[in-house]
């Protein structure tokens, strides 16, 4: 899909911190991955894949998520930096780096004995040791997948323990929270362990609010004892380009969510919401992300595979309609919830 660009707005002069940092991301079908990697002339740093299996072995990590694609060809998700990449690997997390940021994922199975809650911090207090001690401390972007993302544990959503979790490991760690926290997604896979797949820097980043939402680390204790830890959106610039990340976004105005039970108005109500994080971004940056040198692409994750085509419609008649979409079946963090958006925009 191609969009409509996204109108313009006001610019300021506030600045953005500047790294020299240019990760690239493209969706890439996964028959042709073996002829992509090879014939690129940037640096592969992982490979993301959606229930396909690939073709034979790849040269950076592979980050596999039981997310069934629902449309188009099976396709990856293909990160690359432009400098030589240093691998760093255990049993649990897998690292590719190159001096200036770094992609990783991190993974922890459940037992009997550790909850969501525990499992969650666990994963990020090792996930944060590790950036400290590779030197990366900044977190630029954030995805959480983990399975029965709805289901009751012990008298709270699994959700809520998730967020319990991850709050307590920020709080005790993370640096100046929550105005460090960064982009985030947490999406409900149909099996596998917690996956906690990041994006981190040597240099800060900027984090963006939505004017048309609360900031979720200011959620009403209505959705779990802790409030979920993350930005509306992340922002980072090198000399000639800028890059947006957008967190997984959905039909969510103040902190409540609308249109319930109604795909294509939902859908509707999260592309406005997007709106709304882009022109904050270039109010911010002051730097147009609407123009012919840019990048779009996002991914939209959907409840119940019986609703893709209203979603689609909305997509087909929104600024999404002519960018680069993968569509994911997958559960989200409230039941009420049927579509949820993310996308990364890089401009030069």
């Amino acid at each position: 899909m191609k969009s409509t660009t996204i109108p313009p707005f006001t610019m300021t002069a506030r600045r953005v911190s500047e790294t020299t940092a240019r990760p690239g991301v493209s969706y890439v079908e996964c028959a042709q991955l073996p002829f992509t990697l090879t014939e690129s002339s940037t640096h592969p740093m992982a490979v993301v894949t959606f229930g396909s299996a690939l073709p034979g072995e790849f040269p950076c990590p592979v980050i596999a998520l039981n997310l069934p694609q629902i449309d188009g060809p099976p396709t990856a998700e293909v990160w690359t930096g432009d400098k030589p990449v240093q691998l760093h690997t255990d049993p649990d997390c897998s690292i590719a780096m190159n001096g200036t940021f770094l992609i990783g994922s991190m993974t922890l199975n459940e037992d009997a004995d550790r909850s969501m809650d525990a499992a969650a911090y666990e994963a990020y207090k090792a996930m944060l040791h590790r950036l400290h001690t590779l030197g990366y401390p900044y977190l630029w972007r954030i995805w959480n997948y983990f399975p029965h993302i709805n289901d009751d544990q012990d008298g709270l959503e699994r959700y809520q323990r998730f967020c319990l979790g991850r709050h307590h490991a920020l709080t005790e760690v993370l640096a100046d929270f929550p105005s460090s926290l960064p982009a985030a997604t947490a999406v409900g896979t149909k099996s596998g362990p917690l996956q906690i797949m990041f994006l981190a820097g040597t240099q800060p980043a900027t984090h963006l609010s939505n004017p048309r939402q609360l900031n979720a680390y200011d959620y009403p204790q209505d959705y779990g004892p802790r409030s979920p830890s993350f930005a509306r959106a992340t922002l980072t610039r090198s000399e000639k380009e800028c890059r947006l990340y957008l967190s997984g976004t959905a039909s969510v105005v103040g902190h409540a969510s609308r249109h319930a039970g109604l795909p294509r108005a939902q859908t509707e109500e999260t592309i406005r919401n997007l709106q709304a994080v882009c022109e904050q971004a270039q109010h911010t940056a002051g730097f147009d992300l609407t123009g012919t040198q840019r990048q779009a692409l996002y991914k939209v994750y959907v409840r119940d595979s019986a609703s893709l085509s209203e979603i689609q419609e909305a997509i087909m008649h929104s600024p999404l309609a002519q960018e680069h979409v993968l569509f994911l079946q997958s559960d989200l963090c409230r039941k009420e919830l049927l579509v949820e958006i993310e996308g990364l925009i890089i401009t030069g």
